[in-house]
């Protein structure tokens, strides 16, 4: 059952052994609060909040609640900053002589304004329990200041060797991820979106290999594993059939954000004819019917027009043809308000149909579905 409990910490106690190491993260509390554990962001306040934060603690303001988490009683460091991270790197830094306040380092202010900053107290809540109930908890409380969002909240949950060697791939400002996919993968790893993405496409991939998977589901399967290579390895195999079947220097704008993962599970042990390929989406980047330029690497793959968004009949050109017809479905013989009948091109775009006035015919609702089901 979980348990959450008030303390108060000074900040002489937070900065007691105070560490911050690329590989290891950061930790105080006399090397017992990861304050920022390996697989979480880095440091992301500014100069001007970073002065904030100081400039609070030497009125007497309160800092706001923190909250920590306490890991199992065998755990090498028992507790872990769930919330107020950046705020805790900030009087971290100060003390540490890391930037300067007021023109002033720590160690040149004087005596009486040390002391009024190592003993300025904050308040913690510490959680302890199941990691389903933290996540439910700490998505309650995650609404002020610089919020974490969902996979760093995960990777909160879930600590654990799993997650620490995720990081080293996935979440470094200039990790092998980030070089790998930056052309291909939508966000940045300073703020989990790369790690976020793989765990998406290895949850997805397992899924559609019979074994029903969510990414949350995968981390707490995996949580402590020894590493994460396997998660690595596929994210990298994604990305490199991509790069070998899709010219990046032609397609690049066409190509980021979509769901390589799904179209490698499908099409990934075909032999593709890259040339082909590649003439195909040159002429279909250029046709003015398709509404959604990234669906054409889908469509050539799976020959699904639904991913291309093609030009739907203006409400002019339907309107003059539903006066045409008499208000009559050509399929049905029926007569309709204009309301419950549909453009539909009479040849079709795949066919070389234009969304022109001379290519629509107005159908009932029941005609155009099933023409479209065929």
């Amino acid at each position: 059952m979980m348990t959450i409990k008030q303390i108060e910490v000074t900040v002489r106690e937070i900065t007691d052994g105070y560490l911050n190491n690329d590989e290891q993260g950061v930790r105080g509390y006399g090397g017992r609060l990861d304050i920022r554990p390996p697989y979480q962001r880095e440091f992301i306040y500014n100069e001007r909040e970073q002065q904030a934060v100081i400039t609070t603690v030497l009125r007497g303001y309160p800092l706001n609640v923190m909250y920590w988490v306490r890991r199992s009683d065998d755990a090498e460091v028992p507790y872990e900053v769930m919330d107020g991270q950046q705020r805790t790197l900030s009087l971290c830094e100060y003390v540490a002589g890391k930037f300067s306040y007021d023109f002033k380092a720590f160690f040149n202010q004087p005596e009486d304004v040390q002391k009024k900053i190592l003993d300025y107290r904050l308040t913690v809540y510490v959680c302890e329990g199941e990691a389903s109930e933290k996540l439910e908890w700490f998505q309650t409380i995650n609404i002020a200041g610089k919020p974490l969002n969902e996979q760093e909240i995960r990777n909160a949950v879930y600590a654990g060797p799993f997650v620490s060697d995720a990081k080293r791939h996935f979440s470094k400002s200039n990790c092998g991820a980030y070089r790998l996919g930056k052309d291909l993968v939508n966000g940045t790893p300073i703020r989990q979106d790369f790690l976020k993405k793989a765990l998406e496409w290895m949850a997805d991939h397992e899924t559609r290999q019979g074994h029903r998977q969510s990414p949350v589901g995968y981390m707490a399967a995996h949580q402590h594993d020894a590493n994460a290579s396997p998660l690595w390895t596929y994210f990298q195999t994604v990305l490199n059939w991509a790069q070998t079947n899709f010219d990046m220097r032609r397609f690049r704008r066409i190509m980021k954000g979509l769901d390589w993962a799904a179209l490698y599970d499908r099409f990934g042990a075909e032999a593709l004819d890259t040339k082909a390929l590649g003439e195909r989406i040159s002429l279909l980047m250029r046709d003015s019917e398709i509404q959604r330029p990234q669906g054409i690497i889908p469509y050539v793959l799976t020959g699904d027009e639904r991913s291309l968004d093609l030009r739907a009949f203006p409400d002019d050109i339907k309107l003059a043809v539903w006066e045409r017809q008499g208000h009559v479905c050509p399929s049905c013989g029926r007569e309709y308000d204009f309301e419950f009948m549909e453009g539909d091109h009479i040849t079709p775009w795949a066919e070389g149909g234009r969304t022109i006035e001379e290519n629509c015919q107005m159908l009932c609702r029941d005609c155009n579905r099933r023409k479209g089901a065929k």
